[in-house]
This record gives structure tokens, C-alpha cells and sequence, in this order.
């Protein structure tokens, strides 16, 4: 049984990788999801010169037996191979057990998946399985954030400033690959240089506040279903996913939820802000405090629930995923209508 923490997966993916054949990538974090499974699978070619193929459902609808076949067929050159899987339609838990329980894997399988909860069955599979790993992936915490920045800076020869740092740390962090995408823009921008200074930050780097997905997620946590609905077009024709807003909607509440609990034990909101991690970026702040006057904990947490339905269905049917995101967004901004909470002055 092997369930890795989200704490716990930069040491599980270090050099040669887990031995275990069968690898679970889940979480709410879709780019730490896929820079995750690439990274495993690039290990495990690596430490065992083999090749890497890709399945999805849509390759089981022409062959249903195909995933079985590529996972028991030994290469015909030599070496191993990587067999990377979409959890959906095909790839489900109970396609999968039989061939995690016969112990014959001739291949590393790794599937990525979108957020589970602790009783989905695709999780459970993984983590209670001998031969497989789950590997939790969630929005990057303030320490993995600084390190992914310091990690990228440094393959580019570039120190930075602690302000820089702190400064660039609050505008990232909701996705692993657009935050590594704003870092990669930013090194380039300070080409010719040895350090980045804040300057370049606030030159380059865009405001998390006046994002459209971030005037999403306030519109519909404050209340406000119309303009929810209208800034969530702007970010889709801006090219963002709906599966993404969802997921950063689901860690905005996770956020608000941490906050009105403390609020409820009798923390002062000042207070809980300037402990937030990463910062609150200062034009947040007093949407934040909105939203937890409209929001209780009990509320909050029927939220969550919600947009992880949300999230799985968005997974399962990708060609609804718009109106799956537009009806979670509506029902927020209805549920935070109800009676204020007391707590915040």
C-alpha cells in the first residue's frame, strides 16, 4: 500500500525513480499532474533505455484490448517500456484492476487523473495495490513555489533579490506549468543580467489580481453569478481551460475555508492574512474579507464538495466541460448569498 503525500513526491520522483510498476498522478494541480507523469516517465526510459506510448479512451474504442496488450508485451528490442494513460471513459478503475492484480505488468504504467477523493475507486486501486503508487499533486505550497523559482533562475544563471522573490511568489503558483511558463518569460526578459530585481517583476510578470480566472473565482465567491459567468468567457477566449478554472476555483475555497475556520476560533483577519502562504497579494485582500463575511465553514465546505463534482464530471465529459464550469460558477454565486457570518471587522 503506497500513498504519497503531496509533501512526499519530489523525493519519490528523485533519481533512478520507484520501482513500482504502476504510478497514480491525481490532485487539482492538472500541469503539476502532467510535469509529474512526464517526469517519471523520462526516469524510467532513462534508468531502463526503453520507449513511452500514450493511450487514451479514444485509442480503447478502436482496440479495447490494447492498454492490456502494450502492458504485458515485452519490447521486441530489449529495454522497457512506458505506457502513459488518461484517466476517463475507458480508463477506469475496474479496467485497471485486473491487470494491477495479475502481477504480469511487462511495462510501467502511469495514469494521470484529476482530483479524487480519498473513496474514489481509481485512488483507492492505486494506493492499496503492492505493485502501484498514488502521488498526490495540489496547488504548490509557499516552499515548492520558491524552490520551483529558484530551480528555473538558476538554469538560466540568474539570482534574485528577496523582494523579487517574494514579489513573484504571490503572482504564481495556481498551475505548475503556467507558473514555470511566467518564470521561463521572466528569465528571458532579464537576458544579459546576473539578478532580477523586483522592477522586473511588476514589468513582466502579470497581476494575479487583475487576471480574468482570479475575477472569476471573486465574482462567483462573492455572489455576483453574471459577471462570474462573463469573466469566465473572457478567460476561455483568453485560451485558459475550463477543467483549470475549476481547479482554481477549488483552491480559492480551500483557502477561504482555512481562513473562516480560523476566523471562527478567534484569529483576527489581519492576522490571518499576513500568516497566508503564499501572500495575499494587497488588492485581494478586501474581496477576501467580502467573501468571508458572505461565507460560513459549513457552507464553505458543501462547496468543495460541490466543485470537486464538478472537477471529476468536467474530467469524464470534456465535451461539456463550459457548461459543467458555468453551472458550478452559478451555484456558488447563489450560495453565497445567504445570512453574513460574523467574524470579520
Amino acid at each position: 500500500m503506497v500513498a504519497i503525500k503531496a509533501h512526499q513526491a519530489q523525493s519519490f520522483l528523485n533519481p533512478p525513480g520507484p520501482k513500482v510498476p504502476a504510478v497514480l498522478f491525481y490532485g487539482s494541480d492538472a500541469g503539476l499532474v502532467s510535469e509529474r507523469a512526464m517526469k517519471l516517465a523520462a526516469l524510467v526510459a532513462a534508468r531502463d533505455s526503453g520507449e513511452s506510448i500514450r493511450i487514451d479512451d479514444a485509442d480503447l474504442d478502436a482496440d479495447p484490448d490494447r492498454l492490456a496488450v502494450e502492458l504485458q508485451t515485452i519490447p521486441m528490442f530489449g529495454g522497457s517500456k512506458v505506457v502513459r494513460a488518461t484517466a476517463g471513459r475507458r480508463i477506469t478503475a475496474a479496467a485497471l484492476q485486473p491487470l494491477l492484480e495479475g502481477g504480469t505488468l511487462a511495462a510501467t504504467l502511469i495514469v494521470e487523473a484529476g482530483n479524487l477523493r480519498p473513496t474514489d475507486p481509481l485512488r483507492t486501486l492505486f494506493e492499496k495495490s503492492a505493485q502501484a503508487a498514488a502521488v498526490a499533486c495540489y496547488a504548490d505550497e509557499a516552499a515548492d513555489i520558491e524552490g520551483l523559482i529558484r530551480e528555473t533562475l538558476k538554469a538560466h544563471g540568474l539570482a534574485i533579490t528577496a523582494d523579487a522573490r517574494e514579489l513573484l511568489a504571490a503572482r504564481i503558483g495556481a498551475d505548475r506549468v503556467l507558473s514555470r511558463g511566467e518564470i521561463e518569460k521572466l528569465a528571458l526578459y532579464a537576458a544579459g543580467k546576473t539578478q532580477i530585481e523586483a522592477a522586473d517583476i511588476e514589468a513582466i510578470v502579470g497581476d494575479a489580481s487583475e487576471l480574468a480566472i482570479d475575477r472569476t473565482l471573486n465574482a462567483a465567491a462573492g455572489g455576483q453569478g453574471a459577471r462570474a459567468i462573463a469573466e469566465f468567457s473572457r478567460a476561455v477566449a483568453a485560451g485558459e481551460s475550463p477543467q483549470m478554472v475549476i481547479g482554481a476555483l477549488q483552491r480559492h475555497l480551500q483557502r477561504l475555508h482555512r481562513i473562516r475556520t480560523d476566523l471562527d476560533a478567534g484569529a483576527s483577519f489581519e492576522d490571518i492574512i499576513r500568516q497566508q502562504r503564499p501572500p495575499v497579494h494587497f488588492k485581494q485582500k478586501d474581496a477576501i474579507a467580502l467573501q468571508c463575511r458572505l461565507w460560513t465553514s459549513p457552507r464553505l465546505a458543501q462547496a468543495l464538495a460541490r466543485a470537486a463534482e464538478a472537477a471529476k464530471a468536467a474530467r469524464l465529459t470534456p465535451a461539456l466541460e463550459e457548461a459543467i464550469t458555468e453551472e458550478l460558477l452559478m451555484a456558488l454565486a447563489r450560495a453565497a448569498r445567504p445570512a453574513p457570518a460574523r467574524g470579520v471587522s
